[in-house]
């Protein structure tokens, strides 16, 4: 095993700008994976760290100063052609935690760096800003601002070549929270699967609530005019009212329009024999197509993201599985949607991302998500789950 330590605040160690070949790393030199880490200048980008991970096919672009946040992936499809998974944000830095005021504008400065391919949200709290009794809760939670420590490169010298890059975030607060999350993100050259798996650990004395999404954005060319959007569904209900006017529709994608807004959508997914269940968006040709698969024992609930406005607001849809949907924190006691984590208990996440880049990976998708929903009827629900202003 080749091991790496890019910055450990304990061993001293900040490696900066690098650059490593798979001859560096010990392996054959004809196997294709690489390693550089660049330290960003200029403007809000200053501070801030890029990993990019080439590993056979794939380019993998992470963030570990904005807690270990996939930037994009680049895979190629057989003809060669480089399909990106991620989105174009109006956000083009990769802005450093540092000038990110998230009380700002009532709650919303965390959208002054939202421009992820994965962004996580918790775990004290996720979903909208609010009041919560006497606390007032802003978008989205602090993981995703704060940087990481104890960041790790591990590549297997042996097939199938497994890269896995580590990192620690800490979120901690005086008398309230003492969260630690390990993070581990891996892929092999030869499979088109990106794997996340992280560990929520509460190492305070005391059983605290926490809340998760994994906000995971995707755009062109998978998002466009006649994309589709296939999820097995127990239950589907409409986040707002104005969502109530997209449930004909909600898993079919519209060219960017103008004025679109965002129509959020509440899932209560199925499950397979091994406790995950699966979204899958493809293109309107089915060439091409994101699967994000979880594991519901932890994750267990969907939000869709429907944000089709102009490519210049940004043209996006999130698959968010989650322990809880966007509401505000306050609505979903109710929901029972607010789990929590007992002193020295750690909980487990596990995201897949399937980075589909032919028809038959796609095909494959579907009939496994057509499958898991012949095993019960989707209950659409007609109205809002939530009504604002009632806790």
């Amino acid at each position: 095993m080749f091991q790496l330590v890019l910055l450990s605040n304990q061993k001293h160690i900040d490696v900066g700008n690098l650059s490593l070949s798979a001859e560096l790393m010990g392996l054959p030199k004809d196997i294709p994976i690489s390693i550089r880490q660049t330290c960003l200048m200029g403007g809000k980008q200053t501070g801030s760290r890029l990993i990019t991970l080439t590993v056979g096919d794939s380019v993998v672009r992470i963030v570990p100063t904005r807690g270990m946040a996939v930037l994009d992936v680049v895979r190629k499809n057989v003809a060669g052609e480089d399909i990106r998974f991620g989105w174009d944000s109006p956000v083009k830095e990769v802005v450093h935690p540092s000038f990110i005021h998230q009380e700002a504008s009532g709650g919303i400065g965390w959208l002054d760096g939202f421009n992820e391919m994965i962004v996580r949200c918790g775990y004290q709290w996720a979903g909208h800003p609010g009041q919560d009794g006497d606390e007032f809760l802003t978008l989205h939670g602090r993981i995703q601002n704060t940087p990481a420590d104890e960041v790790i490169l591990e590549v297997e010298q042996e097939p199938p070549y497994r890269v896995t890059l580590r990192g620690r975030v800490d979120e901690k607060r005086f008398k309230f929270t003492n969260f630690e999350l390990q993070t581990a993100l891996s892929l092999t050259p030869d499979e088109p699967y990106l794997l996340v798996e992280d560990t929520l650990t509460n190492k305070g004395s005391y059983p605290r609530e926490y809340q998760a999404i994994y906000h995971n954005n995707f755009a062109q060319p998978i998002l466009e005019k006649g994309a589709q959007l296939h999820v097995p569904i127990a239950e589907l209900s409409p986040f707002n009212d104005y969502a109530v006017g997209g449930l004909s529709d909600w898993n079919q994608m519209p060219a960017p329009t103008k004025d679109f807004d965002e129509m959020v959508f509440n899932i209560r997914p199925l499950s397979d024999e091994n406790g995950f269940s699966h979204a899958l968006l493809h293109n309107a040709s089915g060439r091409c197509g994101i699967e994000v698969s979880y594991q519901t024992d932890t994750l267990p609930v969907l939000t869709v993201w429907k944000n089709t406005d102009t490519v210049e607001q940004g043209y996006v849809v999130g698959i968010e599985p989650g322990t809880s949907f966007a509401y505000n924190r306050s609505y979903q006691r109710g929901l029972g949607l607010v789990p929590t984590i007992d002193a020295g208990e750690s909980k487990h996440f596990v995201v897949r991302f399937g980075l589909l880049t032919n028809e038959a990976q796609v095909k494959a998708s579907v009939a496994n998500i057509t499958q898991l929903q012949s095993t019960q009827a989707a209950q659409v629900l007609s109205t809002p789950i939530v009504r604002f202003g009632e806790s």
